[in-house]
């Protein structure tokens, strides 16, 4: 039996809603099995739901899994220690859409987890003297609580934590088994490292150049980490983009710029051999490549740059104090594109000159600059400042002059000159000889063209110690990426046959087309102690040693302190030291810890079958609930985690462990939850539940509660501890329920745009919960009786179904597409319909049975339409309907079409061309009758002055035209 509802006047969240809580519970209704029925197991099925009061009432289909699977997942969060009223937009959403599922016969699947790795939990460490582990268990609990009170219909068996060694054990395994496919390797990386705290910093912790938390000047070093090579799909995560025809266009479009691919060529510089004296002889370099995607603005070039740590650029500082010193000052920089981009453009002349490919007289100044990357292209450009605002800034510091080679249409080429803005846009080629008149593709087909058959002998070769590895990691050439060679004069070729001219005797062209991008290679080395161990060791006489299988999970030590800077891991006094597994001398662990993006990247997969313990998943349970059919998170996920995500579950596909590519097939980004900020005199914030607003006409007034001084109404911003603009969940809840929380989150906006939290917003959601029961509450009252479907149905009754079935087609549409507010608003609707029914009721005995039944259908319609957004409230209200079932248990309601068509149509009425009126007609009107109400109509008599028209012309259902 359903709990009872204790009927009254003024509904009692807080003593409904842990009641019906508790009744789910204790039925287990929300866990899912990893076996559903088939479809042919419960086709026979009958319907759990009964018709009102034992009879009719719609047919309803059954919830027992017969509509296929159905993954509904919110991105999981990190135990920070309380959930905010983000977390309540967010968790809100997803379940609205899991509960409808269900009611529609799905087997649905709605799982939740703690992403509990991170620092966080290591400065709480620090602070508060307390462990990690101890803090994120604390804190878990804590928010589970807190998440449970909104009656979320979560499969809570399904729980994990990225913490524990139950989880990262199959992270670990899979990162070894990443590392046998090729898919992991170690190298040098360019990292921000805080001298003070001794750790590597993300870009984003590195804030005005100094560390986040210990505001030390960040340096740049250089450190052996460990790497997923993400960028050995980057041409497959671009393209695959185009297929994920439910995510919103902006992410695809924020993961197609991130990924970055650019078409363009390879061009190689010959070096003037004169300009080369200051490099000694075994480090002279002859030729330097340039990757470019504008090769139709050579003709614009004016000097050449490299990053500080191009091979050329350190032969070049070998003998010049002065270049090693502006290099070190590079290296103080972040390593973030954003404030490379950002800082000033500054150089340092090397002395090296560049032969221009299509002039060897002209010869182009080699520099070092700040804003140059070794790890995109070839770690050097050729600045054409006319068209590339970066270059025509650098310029113009150093006097390097400009030259525009595009013209912008209408724009007199003889006049056209650009003095701080540089021109991006199309146009046609100027000052640049051959190309002068072609378009910027005409011109950039041209160049390519002469320069792919234009060769340079390869009679030499560079010195080995810095050829290195030259070209770019992340391209993909048509043919072979050729190594550099050492100096040779240019050698044009005709464009006749090339192994005639070169190729045939070892030469190169001197451009090659090539498709570069700008995604990188995934570091997930972490100097952290709160993270997923690398399961590596390293042994002086075998190198790096993968840890066997049977020795997994490596687990972390709990007897480590944070009363220094620096990894704790690295200073444990036993825990590194290890037995080499291959040849049993003296080793040490790996000391760094995963990135805690690894965690992130395949829990979603781990959800399908948690507690396999020999695998990471179970083949036939992963590909059975894969792809996650709606995936739910904020916008600031767009690129990182969906992007490793989708890397993840390709690489988990090439080791075995899933059978497929993406891992999200509909993926919605909410907006966030904004408030008003307050601050006091002194220019410190206070909280929302300090102050007390006073409105007078149009003038709203703020002041502190307790001492009733003036407080400033500040901006409207998101929820934030350092705005001190956040709302407690557990007051609201506490003061007007979860349903009231859950309602206000879905009705105040589109679910897409931020929603402005506000007191008197949430009052008004909490009337309207107490008018819904009052309303369900007089419906059950005045129409307690048994109740049959009628033959025919009056013109009240009608009305009434009507009103009954367009919401309820409205709103299972506005689910299917995440509309939550526009399905809120038609709940409103019917209600108003429902109470100005019921408000021509004298009495239970001046109902007729036809429209006692419609009354009692449509209560019931009503509290199912409602019962996603505020379960607690539908429950209460299914019970005082005289159910003996949970509402959460039903089938979604079987609409009835015939009732949503409308008697009569509306057209709209066209004389010679303009609008001129509407007509309403029955909608089975013959051409004649709607001929005589458009032409009685007063605004088409106008239009016409009096004239008969020449012609009426009527598109059925549709519109129509009269001419005059």
């Amino acid at each position: 039996m359903a709990a009872e509802s204790k009927k009254s006047d003024r509904y009692n969240a807080r003593e409904a809603e842990p009641r019906w809580q508790k009744v789910w519970d204790e039925r287990g209704i929300f866990a899912t099995p990893n076996d559903p029925p088939s479809p042919a197991a419960t086709a026979d099925k009958p319907s759990s739901r009964q018709s009102p009061q034992g009879g009719g009432g719609p047919a309803l289909r059954s919830p027992q899994g017969e509509g296929g699977k159905y993954y509904v997942l919110e991105m999981f969060p990190y135990p920070s220690g309380r959930i905010h009223m983000g977390h309540v937009r967010n968790y809100t959403m997803g379940d609205v859409v899991a509960r409808a599922k269900r009611a529609m016969g799905f087997s649905v699947l709605h799982p939740m987890g703690w992403d509990a790795f991170g620092m966080p939990a290591e400065n709480a460490a620090i602070e508060r003297k307390t462990h990690p582990k101890s803090w994120t268990y604390d804190n878990i609990a804590a928010m589970k609580k807190q998440l449970q009170s909104m009656g979320l219909s979560l499969d809570w068996a399904r729980e994990i934590a990225t913490c524990d060694p139950a989880y990262y054990k199959h992270q670990q395994k899979m990162f070894l088994d990443f590392l046998k496919a090729g898919l992991v390797e170690r190298k040098q990386s360019k990292v921000n490292w805080d001298p003070v705290d001794q750790t590597v910093l993300a870009n984003e912790q590195v804030i005005d150049g100094r560390g986040w938390r210990s505001g030390a000047p960040v340096e740049q070093r250089e450190l052996t980490q460990w790497f997923f090579k993400i960028s050995d799909y980057a041409e497959d995560l671009l393209n695959a983009l185009e297929r994920l025809d439910r995510w919103p266009e902006k992410v695809r479009l924020m993961q197609k710029n991130w990924i970055g691919r650019s078409e363009g060529l390879l061009i190689r510089f010959m070096l003037d051999p004169n300009s080369l004296t200051s490099l000694s002889a075994p480090n002279r370099e002859s030729e330097l490549e340039i990757f470019t995607t504008r090769p139709d603005t050579l003709f614009g070039a004016r000097f050449l740059a490299l990053s500080p740590d191009h091979p050329l650029a350190q032969a070049a500082a070998a003998k010049n104090p002065a270049l090693a010193k502006f290099i070190a000052q590079c290296k103080k920089m972040g390593t973030a594109q954003a404030e490379i981009d950002t800082a000033e453009k500054l150089g340092f002349g090397t002395g090296i000159k560049a032969l221009h490919p299509f002039d060897p007289e002209w010869k182009l100044p080699v520099y070092v600059a700040n804003f140059i990357l070794m790890d995109y292209g070839t770690g050097a450009i050729f600045g054409c400042p006319a068209h590339d605002q970066r270059d025509l800034d650098f310029v113009n510091r150093y006097g390097l002059g400009v030259v525009p080679v595009v013209c912008p249409p209408g724009q007199d080429p003889k006049t056209f000159i650009i003095t701080t803005t540089a021109y991006d846009g199309p146009g046609r080629l100027i000052n640049s000889r051959f190309l002068d008149g072609m378009s910027i593709e005409e011109a950039k087909e041209e160049v390519a063209r002469r320069l792919e058959n234009t060769f340079l002998p390869a009679h030499l070769t560079r010195h080995p110690e810095v050829a290195g590895e030259a070209g770019p990691r992340r391209a993909t050439a048509r043919a072979d990426h050729p190594s550099r060679l050492a100096a040779s004069p240019l050698a044009p070729q005709d464009d006749g046959d090339r192994s005639a001219h070169g190729e045939r005797e070892g030469n190169r062209p001197v451009a090659q087309r090539q498709v570069n991008y700008r995604l990188r290679d995934w570091g997930i080395s972490r100097q952290r102690y709160w993270g997923c161990p690398i399961p590596i060791i390293h042994c002086e006489a075998c190198g790096v040693v993968p840890v066997p299988e049977k020795d997994l999970p490596v687990t972390l030590p709990e007897d480590v302190t944070f009363d220094r800077p620096g990894n704790p891991l690295d200073r444990h006094p036993t825990w590194k030291n290890v037995a080499c597994p291959q040849c049993g001398k003296q080793a040490t662990r790996e000391t760094d810890t995963m990135d805690t993006f690894v965690d992130s990247s395949w829990y979603f997969a781990r959800f399908t079958d948690p507690w396999k313990k020999d695998a990471p998943t179970d083949r036939k349970a992963v590909d059975h609930w894969l792809p996650v059919d709606q995936y739910i998170g904020g916008i600031e996920h767009a690129i990182l985690h969906l992007l490793y995500s989708r890397f993840f579950t390709r690489a988990m596909k090439a080791t075995g462990h899933i059978g497929l590519d993406e891992p999200f097939a509909g993926l919605f980004t909410q907006g966030m939850v904004v408030h008003e900020t307050y601050r006091k005199k002194d220019g410190t914030y206070v909280t929302p539940a300090e102050v007390t607003i006073e409105s007078a006409g149009d003038e709203r007034r703020a002041k502190l509660a307790a001492t009733g001084e003036p407080v400033a109404i500040g901006a409207i911003e998101k929820m934030s501890k350092s705005k001190r603009n956040t709302v407690d969940p557990d007051d609201i809840i506490r003061e007007y329920g979860a349903d009231t929380a859950r309602w206000f989150m879905l009705s105040d906006s589109p679910p897409d745009r931020d929603v402005i939290w506000t007191e008197e917003g949430v009052q008004g959601a909490w009337r309207f919960v107490q008018r819904l029961w009052r309303l369900v509450g007089e419906i059950s009252q005045i129409n307690a009786g048994p109740v049959t479907r009628s033959t025919e149905f009056g013109p009240a009754a009608l009305q009434v179904r009507k009103a009954a079935h367009g919401a309820l087609a409205k709103v299972t549409e506005d689910i299917e597409k995440l509309r939550f507010n526009r399905c809120i608003a038609h709940i409103y609707e019917l209600a108003n319909t429902l109470g100005d029914a019921i408000g021509d009721v004298t009495s239970p005995a001046a109902l007729t049975p036809d429209f006692a039944f419609a009354l009692r259908e449509a209560a019931g319609i009503l509290v199912q339409l409602f019962h996603p957004m505020m379960p607690h409230l539908a429950e209460e209200c299914w019970a005082a309907l005289g159910h003996k079932t949970l509402v959460a248990t039903e089938s979604w309601p079987r609409l009835e079409p015939e009732l949503l068509v409308e008697d009569s149509i509306t057209l709209p009425v066209q004389v010679n061309g303009k609008k001129r009126a509407e007509v309403t007609v029955p909608r089975g009107a013959g051409k004649a009758e709607i001929e005589a109400a458009v032409l009685a109509n007063d605004a088409v008599k106008r239009a016409l002055d009096g004239k008969l028209p020449k012609k009426v012309i009527i598109v059925p259902q549709r519109i129509v035209n009269v001419v005059g």
